[in-house]
């Protein structure tokens, strides 16, 4: 079956209006955070963050569908020496709208930038929410386990008889544990964190985030030949590792450079750019 990725140019709160309802299988996007990227997308104040991005939201609601995902990756302005408080309002406003605020991963800047400030330390992890529309959403987590280490040859090696059973938590948690469940396997399931560098000189936009990223939540959440859907493309990181892992993909971003980028990045004819609507055009 045919790959195709869709480049569309425009406000993604009109051209989210012209896909069909439940299309979707993954959103993964980047939006750009509060005040920032003002020579690229205009900026937008703390407090009108929320009324901002809810109409992107509700198309994002409208075409994803029942079994999809949502990915977020969002972070807080810190604003006068306190930080704002945008994305947990955010968070309760989409709630209303309908999603489930299912999980939230963090991501390990690995090669954060140096700095020093009077009353905090640099920034070294961002936000990534996942959001759904059902409780029943697919999700592979076969696909990004990861390896036991070395831990596993010398722990294992000699169990105890606690260590055979459900050995429920002392504190009275109701938590528990059978380590012999782990013999003869090599891999583990991963953390909520995720550990990546991050991606800028090479991608000639202010804010790209790595392709370890939107590849690690592809695996998770989606199959060969499903939709994803970047409505805030930018530099195209989502649809480049979507053609990669064969699936199908949709971009949009209102900097036409970015889409340009992007066109010429990818195998012409597995990719169709849509241009802007006119009245954007001469706006």
């Amino acid at each position: 079956m045919e790959i195709t990725t869709d480049v569309r140019w425009g406000d993604c709160k009109e051209e989210l209006k012209s896909l069909p309802n439940d299309c979707v299988d993954l959103v993964i996007t980047s939006p750009p955070y509060a005040d920032q990227r003002k020579n690229t997308y205009g900026g937008i104040h703390p407090e009108e963050y929320v009324e901002w991005f809810l109409p992107v939201s509700e198309q994002l609601f409208r075409v994803l569908k029942p079994t999809g995902t949502f990915v977020l990756n969002i972070k807080e302005k810190v604003v006068n020496g306190e930080r704002s408080t945008y994305v947990m309002e955010l968070v309760l406003e989409m709630r209303k709208q309908g999603w489930l605020w299912t999980e939230e991963f963090i991501w390990h800047k690995k090669n954060c930038y140096p700095g020093k400030w009077p009353n905090r330390f640099r920034d070294a992890w961002e936000r990534i929410l996942q959001f759904n529309k059902s409780k029943k959403f697919h999700m592979y987590q076969d696909e990004v386990m990861v390896p036991m280490g070395d831990w596993a040859n010398t722990r294992l090696r000699n169990l105890s008889g606690t260590d055979k059973i459900r050995d429920n938590s002392r504190v009275g948690s109701g938590f528990g544990k059978n380590i012999s469940n782990w013999i003869d396997r090599n891999k583990a399931y991963p953390t909520n964190v995720l550990h990546l560098a991050t991606e800028c000189n090479n991608k000639n936009h202010s804010a790209a985030f790595p392709e370890g990223l939107p590849e690690w939540f592809i695996k998770l959440f989606t199959r060969e030949n499903d939709m994803v859907l970047d409505p805030f493309m930018g530099s195209g990181t989502t649809l480049v590792v979507a053609k990669r892992m064969r699936r199908n993909s949709i971009g949009i971003d209102m900097v036409r450079e970015y889409c340009e980028m992007v066109r010429t990045s990818l195998t012409p004819s597995e990719l169709y750019l849509f241009e802007e609507r006119e009245e954007y055009e001469n706006a």
